[in-house]
Parts: structure tokens; C-alpha cells; sequence
């Protein structure tokens, strides 16, 4: 055993999180961390007698009785998805601290978990919204001070072809494009720091190529260094999350299309509308994984069945198939109820 087994579960929290870091987490998800972590033992502090805070709550206190206990109040207000995640953050804690040799297994197993549905996609509404909102923000500067439609048409192009995540946008460097003409790849660090290599095509090439050359009119050549950000604000300034989403909000709000955008996605409905149409055109749960930087085929092969089911539900709205339909009806009141005889098959 550790012979640091009696610190508090506050040392140890801080001890994890120093190790998660190494893996380059994105500093939201290592907040997400601290808050689960933190929030369940406050509630295992409270319901000991006499209570204890978390900067005196023992580590070896947390006995697998008391974790359900704290569990079952942190999950009575929540969504299973938020405890779903809990659990699995306070796994990954004690999967630590098993193996710095601080307690002796790890009580997670003994405590229920909720079945965590997957989200669903969420691209933006209507058939031709994406080429609305590229055609608006390329041709119109609105009532912007200083309007720069090449880096907001590269931000578009970008989430929109590529199906880059907010983060990775934001981590992009100027060498980040890579390859020769015809067979350009944007080189993207993806959740967990994983690598992966998204191609683009010859438009979307374009695009940046202009924005670049914008950006040295604006700023000088120096701006555009390879080791530079890619993205940056009107004043030269490496873009920052608030700044990016503003930007995208900005982008909806001049092509007049913000009533189709899905509440709460933002950023994120574009990579679900690149996700969405790749279903649409055919390509498999595989190839969705690799492009949008996923780590298993679930989160993937939800767009294959989202997909599927509004095929389906096109199929269904089809007037031949409602005049079929009702031909069946017609020909169940005529005969007073369902055919007996053989089954009917396929040839």
C-alpha cells in the first residue's frame, strides 16, 4: 500500500488530474473532471456522521457503500448522461489510485450506472442551409466594422468539409495544410491527442489559400509562418473558443438561417452536417470514424441509422405508396377482414 493511503481525497484529486494532464486533455474537459470528481466527494463527506469536508475526507473512507450512497444523491437531479460520465470519470480515479497503490481495488463495479444514450446528430436544418450560409458569408460583409469574409468562409469550409471539432480549429497551425495540388490533407490533433489526417478538396483549398493571402495583406508575411496559428482574430490574434463561436453565430445570424441552426450546437452542427451528408452519400460507419476523429464505430454508426430513418420516413410519405396503401384498406372493408389463403411470396 501507499504510505500516503491517509491524505484526502482532495491531494488525490489534484494528484489524478496532474496525471491526466499529460495526456493533453482539452482544459474543458480537465475542468469536467475536477467538477465529477469533486461534486460526488462532496456528497460522500456529507453523508458520514459526524461530516467531513473534502480537504478532510480520508481516501480510504471511500468504501464501496459509501460511493452508491453519494452516487444516488448525485444522480437524483442530474441526466443519465451526466452520471454516466461521473461514473466513468470516478472509474479512471480509482483505476489510479489502484495502481500508485493507494487503496487496495477499486468499488466502482459495486456502484449502478444509467445506460448512457448516444447523442443524436444534430445538423442544421434543411436541404440546401449549408450552401445558403457559404454562398451569404462569401458574398456579404453585412454591417461589420471590419469585415474579413475570407476567414470566415475558411471557418465555414473548414467545419463544413472537413468536419473539424471547435478544438481542433482552434489547434491548427498555417503547416497543418499539407500535400501537393490535387491532394491537399489538413494534418488535425483530435480528442485524447490523437493524430489524424482529413483530406480536402480542391475548393476548399482555394479557400484557405485566399484567406492566407488576406491574412499577409493584413498583417505581413510574418503572420503566416508555418509554426503560426491558423486561425486568428481581427487584430492578428490567435483565436480563442468565445471568439470562434461568435464568429459562427455571426456567420448564421447574416445568412438569416439561425432558426435552423439546433439548440445548443453551434460549431458543432456543422461537423454533424459534414457527418450527415457523408451517411447520406453513402459512406460507411468506418470511413465516418476515420474522417471525423472518432474513437469506436458507435458514435459513427449513429449517422448511418439517422439517415436510414429519415430515408425510410421519405419512402413513407411517397403518394404511390399512401394510393397503394389505401387500395389495401379498400380491400379489407370489401371483404370483411384479412385473406386466408396461402402466403404470398417474392419471386
Amino acid at each position: 500500500m501507499h504510505d500516503k493511503q491517509d491524505e484526502s481525497v482532495q491531494f488525490w484529486i489534484e494528484e489524478f488530474l496532474t496525471a491526466r494532464a499529460t495526456r493533453k486533455p482539452s482544459p474543458h474537459t480537465l475542468e469536467a473532471y475536477r467538477r465529477d470528481l469533486r461534486s460526488v466527494a462532496d456528497l460522500a463527506g456529507e453523508t458520514l456522521t459526524p461530516p467531513l469536508p473534502l480537504d478532510a475526507l480520508p481516501i480510504d473512507a471511500l468504501s464501496p457503500r459509501l460511493m452508491r450512497a453519494a452516487f444516488a444523491g448525485f444522480a437524483a437531479p442530474r441526466a443519465a448522461a451526466s452520471v454516466h460520465r461521473a461514473w466513468s470519470t470516478w472509474n479512471s480515479f480509482f483505476t489510479f489510485l489502484v495502481a500508485e497503490g493507494v487503496v487496495p481495488g477499486n468499488p466502482m463495479p459495486a456502484v449502478g450506472r444509467p445506460r448512457a444514450p448516444l447523442p443524436q446528430p444534430k445538423p442544421l436544418r434543411g436541404e440546401d442551409t449549408p450552401e445558403e450560409l457559404l454562398a451569404a458569408v462569401a458574398g456579404e460583409a453585412g454591417r461589420q466594422r471590419d469585415p474579413w469574409p475570407e476567414r470566415d468562409l475558411a471557418v465555414l469550409a473548414l467545419a463544413l468539409c472537413a468536419g473539424l471539432r471547435l478544438s481542433e480549429l482552434l489547434a491548427l497551425r498555417v503547416a497543418s495544410v499539407t500535400g501537393r495540388q490535387g491532394e491537399r490533407r489538413v494534418e488535425v490533433t483530435g480528442k485524447g491527442g490523437r493524430p489524424r489526417t482529413v483530406p480536402i478538396e480542391d475548393a476548399v483549398d482555394r479557400v484557405l489559400a485566399e484567406y492566407v493571402d488576406s491574412r499577409r495583406r493584413r498583417f505581413g508575411a510574418r503572420s503566416v509562418r508555418p509554426d503560426s496559428p491558423l486561425l486568428v482574430d481581427r487584430r492578428g490574434e490567435p483565436l480563442r473558443r468565445g471568439g470562434l463561436q461568435y464568429l459562427v453565430e455571426s456567420c448564421y445570424r447574416r445568412a438569416g438561417i439561425t432558426d435552423r441552426v439546433p439548440r445548443g450546437a453551434r460549431l458543432h452542427a456543422l461537423r454533424h452536417t459534414f457527418a450527415t451528408r457523408l451517411a447520406e452519400d453513402g459512406a460507411g460507419a468506418s470511413e465516418i470514424m476515420r474522417l471525423l476523429g472518432h474513437a469506436s464505430l458507435t458514435a459513427s454508426q449513429t449517422y448511418i441509422e439517422v439517415t436510414a430513418g429519415q430515408q425510410r420516413a421519405a419512402v413513407r410519405s411517397n403518394r404511390t405508396n399512401r394510393a397503394l396503401a389505401g387500395l389495401f384498406a379498400q380491400d379489407l372493408r370489401s371483404s370483411g377482414g384479412p385473406h386466408d389463403g396461402g402466403e404470398v411470396g417474392l419471386g
